[in-house]
């Protein structure tokens, strides 16, 4: 994994040369950045959402979709994260939509800081709703505040029914779980929704989920509907 959030470190590492302290700085350092990046996106009366989830659960084809959705009635930008390439920011370029792409090298996850540097490149007073595709793992990106409003978790049904109770850290944070692929539920016999539904309620958190399939424009409206919902609340919020 990767050296900056201590996701590579071992209990016997922590008590040996203290490195609790050390992350518990990063961590704060990381969150009066986000602090001030929110302040950034109130001022300009921004929404910003975090999108997370593992590798090809369907983030970037889900942003595609609501372009092509929304691009008229929305002013959109897009934050890409990646380990490596522009491979996903040329797919949100083609669309018409700037695209800013951050190449965190071994980091397995966005921070606060490299946001930072992004927003320099994009004019928030021309946008209505700037979305972060955080760099695909169930693990590291949760833990980072990024300055963002709201986190949603994409869960394909490729995945297994099991990840809310194996990942809790990740979709306790959720505000909204999209579970994407959809159409292909057909074809896969040993997933159940309702298991999904189930193991996130188990977590204590009354955290919506919403079926959806990008590729197959299936049930995106009701994704679309609590978007819209959730920009006319920022901007109600922030006048």
């Amino acid at each position: 994994m990767c050296d900056t959030c201590g996701c590579n470190i071992t209990p016997r590492f922590e008590e040996k040369d203290g490195i609790v302290t050390v992350l518990k700085n990063l961590l704060s350092e990381n969150d009066h950045q986000a602090t001030h990046n929110r302040s950034h996106f109130d001022k300009a009366g921004v929404l910003c959402i975090n999108l997370m989830s593992s590798p090809g659960s369907g983030k970037t084809t889900l942003l595609e979709a609501t372009i092509e959705a929304l691009q008229s009635d929305l002013a959109m930008a897009v934050i890409e994260g990646d380990l490596e390439t522009e491979n996903d920011a040329e797919r949100i370029r083609a669309k018409g939509v700037t695209a800013v792409q951050i190449s965190t090298g071994s980091a397995c996850h966005l921070d606060a800081k490299m946001i930072h540097h992004a927003l320099h490149k994009i004019d928030l007073n021309d946008l209505d709703v700037l979305f972060i595709e955080n760099v695909g793992n169930l693990v590291c990106p949760a833990s980072f505040d990024l300055g963002q409003h709201r986190n949603v978790t994409l869960l394909s049904v490729t995945e297994g029914d099991d990840k809310p109770a194996k990942y809790p850290v990740m979709f306790r944070a959720s505000d909204l779980v999209l579970l994407s692929k959809t159409d292909l539920l057909p074809v896969l016999d040993d997933f159940s929704a309702e298991n999904v539904e189930q193991n996130l309620r188990a977590l204590a958190k009354d955290i919506p989920l919403m079926p959806v399939s990008a590729k197959k424009d299936l049930k995106l409206d009701d994704w679309f509907n609590w978007l819209h919902s959730e920009i006319q609340q920022n901007k109600n919020r922030t006048q």
